[in-house]
């Protein structure tokens, strides 16, 4: 949101089975639906409606700050790799990116569970996976329109992920950058499960409530996002010997993370380029060889660095 956990247990979990739906609408396809563009790359949201399920050590009594600031996952030990292979997979179909995020989640999943157990959190809960292919999606915490997201609400949650947008960059762009966009992006947005399983989620969004301009409640924002994109970054560089993050997939996931962030005109939100690549580097390249929750504490940065 205590005991620190054994690698023993987490051998003997059983990944769980990501599941992966498509609503009722899917006559929108990527034919049809809005193209994205390689210079409006969006992170996606977190929204939450509940609290997420106990684990064994997430403290409630805690002030908000403490929670977000002081948080037991940032004294948590190297993210072990899951050993995970990228999928061999064209993402030209909605089968083909179905299969993909549905493989990369297992992934996520795997490298995660020890670092949220010894966090205290409920290292055992997975979030349902939702790809679609829809422009718009009613979920339980609200509707969202043309980007991905994580919605928690009363011990469930959901990661979305808009098949259309990847389907259109392996098209129009390249397969290369369409495979490192879908990677990071449901990098991302699992990081907004770790940041709601060990408190940091519900925590900042009662922070962002509490604050009486919208410049500190955008401040906010960014730190949430930022540390999402951080831990996605982190979770990525734990896999860096077993995923294809070297050659033209590592220049297309440096693409993606250098233009991700927020855009010309628009709110901010998620953080400037600049800053979006630097939080995802220093999770990707944790210190010490050894890829570390604690790299990605943007709730104790200076404001420059969440600008």
């Amino acid at each position: 949101m205590a005991t620190v956990g054994a690698l023993a247990g987490l051998a003997a979990l059983a990944l769980p089975n990501a599941q992966a739906a498509q609503t009722s609408s899917t006559a929108t396809t990527a034919a049809t639906a809005a193209t994205a563009t390689p210079n409006m790359l969006i992170d996606g949201t977190a929204l939450v409606k509940g609290n997420p399920p106990a684990g064994d050590a997430v403290t409630t009594k805690a002030s908000l700050t403490n929670v977000v600031q002081y948080n037991r996952l940032y004294k948590t030990g190297a993210i072990p790799t899951s050993k995970c292979k990228e999928l061999n997979v064209s993402l030209r179909t909605f089968a083909g990116v179905v299969a993909y995020e549905n493989n990369l989640y297992k992934c996520l999943y795997g490298s995660w569970a020890l670092p949220l157990k010894q966090a205290g959190a409920a290292y055992k809960f997975a979030p349902k996976l939702v790809v679609h292919n829809n422009r718009t999606v009613n979920s339980p915490c609200g509707v969202v329109t043309d980007t991905a997201f994580f919605c928690g609400t009363n011990g469930k949650a959901w990661i979305y992920i808009p098949a259309y947008q990847i389907i259109n960059y392996w098209n129009q762009q390249s397969p290369t950058f369409a495979r490192a966009y879908a990677t990071f992006t449901l990098s991302h947005e699992y990081g907004h499960n770790v940041q709601w399983l060990t408190g940091i989620l519900n925590a900042s969004w009662q922070r962002s409530a509490a604050f009486s301009t919208n410049a500190a409640r955008l401040e906010e924002s960014r730190r949430r996002e930022l540390q999402a994109s951080c831990l996605g970054g982190a979770v990525d560089g734990a896999n860096k010997r077993n995923y294809p993050f070297s050659g033209g997939f590592m220049t297309q996931y440096n693409w993606v993370v250098s233009h991700s962030g927020d855009q010309p005109g628009g709110a901010r939100d998620h953080g400037s380029l600049k800053n979006h690549a630097f939080w995802v580097t220093a999770g990707f390249n944790a210190r010490h060889s050894y890829t570390v929750a604690g790299n990605c504490n943007t709730f104790r940065a200076s404001s420059a660095y969440v600008a």
